[in-house]
């Protein structure tokens, strides 16, 4: 380390993303896979998306979640895999400094809103199941605005943080990102100087955007399951578990990826394991999610059908 170059601020100028692989074979192997996985994963959420707007049936407060949750995903991975894709295609590896910060940026503006979000969509099955003679009320047109509305604002102050955090830092060592894309652990060994607080406050602030949210779908559920446990009709209890299973199997792929990856201490460099948690955090989950809410859910597989076939009006 210069400790000249440690005290006159960021000393480099862009970082190198070395990527998934190395050997050109298998480049051209992966960027075949996440190209397919990128439009698989935007087309199935906008297909997800168009289905919920065009069928009257779909205009419920859960599928109005689930509309902002598609976007959300579409914008996820759209943030990561096609600037690696580019990469890929240019054989260039390197990444201003700016771009990666930007990139940082977005992705945990995007992805603190699917938290807030998930605990929404968790907050409406409790209201549905548990308070269905006020559900209406509770869960209006204006209280859904809200809640979304309120989940942008608290992940735009979480990613203005870490962001402007990560600027304090100085980077005037190596500048080789063991990723494919830019983020806080994999950032945090590459500088030059302390990332004592960098980490204390991320690790913070994972029990604030995760465990908060997580315990209160938690506590949702506690109440919903004891709800549905005291329905007498076995349908019922079926539908009720169907519709709160495919949340919840969301819920546990976006949290249990997402705090392996973040609620660590220490600047550890960069593993095969932490690029396994990239692929799932970006690609896998959001491919995913339209598949879950859509699977055994005759109302969106036909809305779906529709939209495929262009057979709908809109009312």
């Amino acid at each position: 380390m210069d400790p000249e170059a440690a005290t006159n601020g960021t000393a480099i100028t862009e970082f190198i993303l070395l990527g998934l692989v190395e050997t050109e074979k298998l480049q051209s192997l992966v960027f075949v896979l996440f190209l397919f996985a990128y439009l698989l994963t935007v087309g199935g959420n906008l297909s997800i998306l168009a289905a919920i707007l065009v069928e009257p049936k779909l205009h419920t407060p859960m599928y109005f979640f689930l509309g902002n949750l598609s976007v959300l995903d579409a914008g996820c991975i759209t943030v990561t895999v096609p600037a690696m894709l580019g990469r890929l295609l240019s054989h260039k590896r390197e990444v201003p400094y700016g771009a990666c910060l930007t990139q940082l940026f977005f992705f945990h503006q995007l992805a603190g809103v699917d938290c807030f979000l998930l605990t929404a969509m968790a907050y409406d099955r409790f209201l549905a199941i548990c308070r269905p003679l006020t559900y209406s009320i509770r869960m209006s047109h204006s209280v859904q605005w809200i809640l979304v509305a309120v989940s942008w604002a608290c992940a735009l102050t979480n990613a203005l943080i870490h962001t402007i955090a990560l600027t304090t830092l100085n980077f005037c060592g190596p500048n080789e990102v063991n990723h494919f894309y830019c983020d806080l652990p994999q950032l945090f060994p590459l500088s030059c100087s302390s990332t004592q607080l960098n980490e204390l406050l991320l690790f913070a602030d994972g029990f604030i955007m995760a465990g908060t949210p997580l315990t209160l779908i938690v506590t949702s559920y506690v109440h919903v399951a004891a709800a549905v446990l005291r329905i007498r009709s076995v349908e019922g209890r079926k539908k009720a578990f169907f519709t709160c299973g495919s949340h919840l199997t969301v819920v546990c792929l976006f949290y249990g990826t997402g705090i392996f990856n973040y609620m660590r201490m220490g600047s550890e460099k960069a593993s095969g394991k932490d690029k396994g948690v990239g692929i799932f955090n970006t690609v896998i989950n959001p491919m995913l999610n339209p598949l879950i809410y859509s699977l055994r859910n005759p109302d969106v597989q036909g809305a779906l059908w529709r939209v495929i076939t262009g057979k709908w009006s809109l009312t």
